[in-house]
Order: structure tokens, then C-alpha cells, then sequence
């Protein structure tokens, strides 16, 4: 058998509802397990659940613009050649991109337990 890193045992009792409350927790922190969330707790006197849902969000958003972009690329390299609609085109994704931007930093990334 392996060593242990943390061979210390710490029991704790807890009513029903306080035990509730605590896997409840649990769940919203996204910890793998209650002793990895008491861990963290323990050592940092504070428990954050980091929500990157709204970075996948803006990075596939941010791929579909890409996607437009180099369509438009594609374009202008096979016809030597760009035409104003382009220029209008790209000026309207990079607005998208500023836009999404200003959304990205209005979300809040953590929410404190």
C-alpha cells in the first residue's frame, strides 16, 4: 500500500441538517468530495467556486467570429482584391468581438460560499 500523504483522521458530528447543508455546498463548490472542500476551507479560511461556464461561452462565440473572419481572408487572398462590403464585414465582427468583451467582463467568474 502506498503512503499516505494525510494519515491524520478528523471526525466531526453533525445534525441532519447541517450535514444537508454541508453536501449541499459541496455540490455548488464543484469539489470532487466533503473532505477535498473542508480541505480547502481549512487552509484558506474561504471556499470560491470558480464558474468558467461564460468563458466556454465567449470562446466559442470568439470561434465563430474567427470563423467568419477568415472566410473573409480566404476571399480577399483569392480575388487580390477587397471590396468595401469586406472592410463592412470586419468591422462588424470585430464589433461583435468588443461586444462579447464587454459581456464576458460583466460576469461575475466566483461566487463566494
Amino acid at each position: 500500500m502506498a503512503k499516505r500523504e494525510r494519515n491524520n483522521v478528523v471526525y466531526l458530528r453533525l445534525n441532519d441538517k447541517e450535514l444537508w447543508i454541508l453536501k449541499e455546498k459541496v455540490k455548488l463548490s464543484e469539489h470532487r468530495n466533503i473532505s477535498d472542500y473542508l480541505r480547502q476551507f481549512i487552509v484558506e479560511g474561504i471556499v470560491y467556486n470558480v464558474d468558467y461556464r461564460y468563458l466556454r461561452k465567449y470562446n466559442y462565440q470568439l470561434g465563430k467570429i474567427g470563423t467568419n473572419i477568415n472566410q473573409i481572408a480566404k476571399r480577399i487572398n483569392e480575388t487580390r482584391s477587397i471590396y468595401q462590403n469586406d472592410i463592412d464585414e470586419l468591422r462588424k465582427e470585430m464589433d461583435k468581438v468588443w461586444q462579447l468583451q464587454k459581456s464576458m467582463l460583466s460576469e461575475q467568474p466566483y461566487r463566494q460560499q
